[in-house]
């Protein structure tokens, strides 16, 4: 798999068609209401229009300002604000407006607070059982600094998937401004969640410059904590300041990749140029349900 040269043009499987579907509108109208800030927005999803068409968003939690400073990154660094501890409850509400069935929480790192932000994870999961007990769901967390106990708390809200990312390939964890033992750390969380009886998911990005023998040594890690579900999708840089694309893969690369994946043993792969850590999650875990009953 070879590296490309800085600022390519993107090539035509990345063009990304805007939907006018009045959900996308409804879907808008509610977060605005409501005061909640969405991972797809914060982080530019290519697939913002598909999701909120379909009347999905990925609830983001703690602020919109994260207390780590990752090269890829699109959400913003600096000193957060006190979390607002009515957020839950409020995203409860949006669940029910939406008609969601599945709903997807994740949030900035806040290495500020002492738990890390779990007690709102926890707290948001809580009031979603209690409003929409019959909508899932799944959680995507920071990695708590490693500390257990936050992971606990989580965990014991009962969500029905734990999704943590590695990001990357340990080997290039230096290039977007994570210390490499943050890599062995993010493994040790998803292997904890899966000991405790949870679906485990992860993600990674490809084209920053890893190799195939990264991404399977990749595979390999996740596998031997035995993650369950994992999304495969291509980095697009956020803005000439952040780090360059070394590579865009193409749709049957993709495919390649998830072959392999399934290979390794994950129960479900979501693996394409636009794939993102909650894509057609719902499908994902559906799917290996079924596949377990």
């Amino acid at each position: 798999m070879a590296r490309n040269s800085k600022h390519q043009k993107k090539p035509p499987w990345l063009k990304v068609n805007f939907s006018s579907n009045q959900n996308y509108f409804d879907v808008s109208k509610i977060l605005k209401e409501k005061g909640l800030h969405t991972i797809c927005q914060s982080a530019k999803c290519p697939n913002i229009s598909e999701c909120w068409g379909q009347k999905t968003a990925t609830f983001l939690i703690l602020g919109d300002v994260c207390t780590r400073n990752c090269a890829f990154c699109a959400v913003k660094s600096g000193t957060p604000s006190p979390p607002k501890k009515d957020e839950g409850e409020r995203i409860a509400e949006a669940a029910v407006l939406m008609g969601l069935q599945y709903v997807v929480i994740t949030s900035v790192t806040r290495d500020d607070l002492d738990d890390g932000g779990a007690f709102l994870f926890a707290s948001t999961i809580e009031k979603i059982n209690e409003k929409a007990p019959e909508t899932k769901v799944e959680v995507l967390i920071p990695d708590f600094r490693g500390e257990e106990e936050p992971l606990q708390r989580v965990l014991e809200a009962q969500p029905e998937v734990l999704n943590h990312n590695v990001e990357v390939p340990e080997t290039l964890y230096p290039s977007i401004n994570r210390p490499p033992i943050n890599y062995l750390r993010s493994l040790k969380v998803l292997e904890q969640a899966k000991k405790r009886g949870a679906w485990t998911k992860s993600g990674i990005m490809v084209g920053l410059g890893e190799t195939k023998a990264h991404i399977l040594q990749t595979f390999s890690g996740l596998r031997n904590v035995s993650c369950d579900l994992l999304t495969i999708g291509q980095y697009l840089q956020p803005s000439r300041s952040h780090y360059p694309v070394k590579k865009y893969y193409s749709p049957l690369e993709f495919k390649q990749l998830k072959k392999i994946a399934l290979d390794f043993g994950f129960k479900q792969v979501e693996s394409g140029p636009l794939v993102r850590s909650s894509y057609r999650a719902h499908t994902m875990y559906h799917a290996a349900c079924a596949d377990t009953a």
